[in-house]
């Protein structure tokens, strides 16, 4: 990746503004063309949002979006949709016991709708917001209840795979306990056992930084820092860690791009929510010290690979070990290339890693200012890549707004246009999120309001 450090926020504001103009529109039609009890979409094939078959993880973007699309706006009608969804199509949810996606579907919609009130963007409520806060409360003991332990200080929320399916993805998932724990809330088990969401939350970001993201000491051949695996398998009798390995990604011992993203955001976000964690509440955990040190070196040893790995321009191909890259020479020298003819970009994941760079980067600025301003400059990179062509979608024929996004690359489910080898020129509902989310973090900081985060301030 090719970092230009003279690039600014505000030199992001003409294109974030033309961002929201055009994502209105996709919102509208999303809205006309699917109405409410549709299938939940998932990613467009021609330019249409489709579902796919029995997943539900990205409903919350859909309504989502529209929370964002109105933050940025003020424009109430997607308010309205926003509020709406949530409130007709997102209760089943707060106890799906089946999925480790609370994040995802959850804080994206109730979330947003609690943190829009605590940030005074709508009127104050208190039953309104109590509302918010009891399915909060209730989706984040659900997701911690999702348990596999691996011994007395040791445990992760398992995958829908199983209980011996540990998942990248669910990092970013984790804002759903931070919140719980905030409001107060516990996770009652057998016995009236109270347990610490924080607790857990903190015992699975140590799993995953510990197996799923390398340091470079050599735990087997292929061991590079920074190396991201999707998935780690454990004997759910013993506990013990087994073997590596990927539903989404080319191999165990490549790095998918975007689980790599969901590390380089998920850990970026949680250090700034540990920043508010009085440290005596970390001190069952080896104390507040240790907890960030850990988190902060799984945040920085992925941001790092993702520096290095990146075309350019700041927008990674889908898997960093894919085979057809050998046939594009020395890819990262020159911006990605989405209409190659051998292996597709994934600009959903070059979305969630900006906002993770970006995160980061504040993160670090009274810590390591090098370190600090190389992350926040890679990320605005990113993010100009991504409000520009041929990224930025500008067809109303058109459903979605980042264009060039892949889903499931060795399933075959992404869309193949007619006289092409592999994937390009569609969308994914959270690719279209996380670039919305992205750019409205841009846009507070450019215009001095106040910092984006996920718990809203309370």
């Amino acid at each position: 990746m090719k970092i230009d450090f003279s690039l600014t926020p505000a030199d992001l504001s003409g294109p974030i503004e033309r961002l929201w103009r055009l994502s209105g529109a996709k919102i509208r039609a999303i809205e006309r063309n699917h109405p409410p009890g549709s299938d939940t979409l998932v990613y467009t094939a021609d330019g249409r949002y489709t579902s796919r078959g029995w997943t539900e993880w990205t409903l919350g973007f859909r309504y989502g979006s529209a929370l964002l699309q109105f933050d940025a706006t003020g424009e109430k009608r997607f308010l309205e949709i926003g509020r709406r969804g949530t409130l007709d199509a997102m209760g089943a949810h707060l106890t799906d016991m089946g999925v480790h996606d609370h994040g995802f579907t959850i804080v994206s919609t109730y979330g947003n709708l609690r943190r829009l009130l605590l940030e005074g963007r709508v009127p104050r409520s208190d039953w309104e917001r109590r509302c918010y806060e009891t399915a909060l409360k209730c989706s984040a003991a659900v997701q911690a209840h999702r348990w596999t332990s691996l011994g007395e200080r040791e445990g992760f929320i398992h995958s829908f795979n199983g209980p011996h399916s540990l998942f990248v993805d669910t990092i970013r998932t984790l804002r759903a306990l931070a919140i719980g724990h905030r409001l107060g809330q516990v996770l009652l088990e057998e016995g009236g056992a109270r347990v610490s969401l924080l607790s857990r939350l903190v015992k699975h970001a140590r799993a995953t930084a510990s197996y799923l993201v390398a340091e470079g000491k050599g735990r087997d051949i292929y061991d590079e820092r920074g190396r991201v695996t999707h998935e780690g398998i454990f004997n759910t009798k013993t506990g013990a860690f087994r073997c590596l390995s990927t539903q989404q990604g080319y191999s165990p011992f490549t790095t998918w791009s975007r689980g790599l993203a969901w590390a380089m955001l998920g850990f970026a976000e949680q250090l700034e929510f540990l920043a508010t964690v009085p440290p005596r509440e970390l001190a069952d955990e080896g104390g507040k010290a240790a907890v960030e040190a850990f988190m902060r070196r799984a945040a920085c040893d992925a941001c790092d690979r993702y520096i290095d790995e990146a075309a350019a321009d700041g927008i990674p191909y889908w898997d960093f070990g894919a085979p057809g890259l050998r046939h594009l020479g020395d890819y990262r020298a020159k911006p990605a290339d989405p209409f190659n003819e051998h292996e597709p970009v994934d600009s959903s994941a070059a979305a969630i890693a900006a906002q993770g760079l970006l995160r980061l980067g504040q993160y670090l600025r009274r810590r390591e200012r090098g370190r600090a301003r190389r992350y926040w400059q890679a990320g605005l990179t990113a993010m100009r890549a991504l409000t520009a062509a041929p990224y930025l979608s500008t067809s109303p024929r058109h459903e979605g707004l980042l264009l060039h996004s892949v889903y499931h690359r060795p399933n075959g489910w992404d869309a193949v246009p007619p006289g092409r080898r592999v994937p390009c020129g569609e969308s994914s509902m959270w690719g279209d999120y996380h670039l919305r989310e992205a750019a409205l973090y841009v846009q507070r900081i450019i215009r001095r309001e106040p910092y984006l985060v996920f718990w809203g301030g309370g």
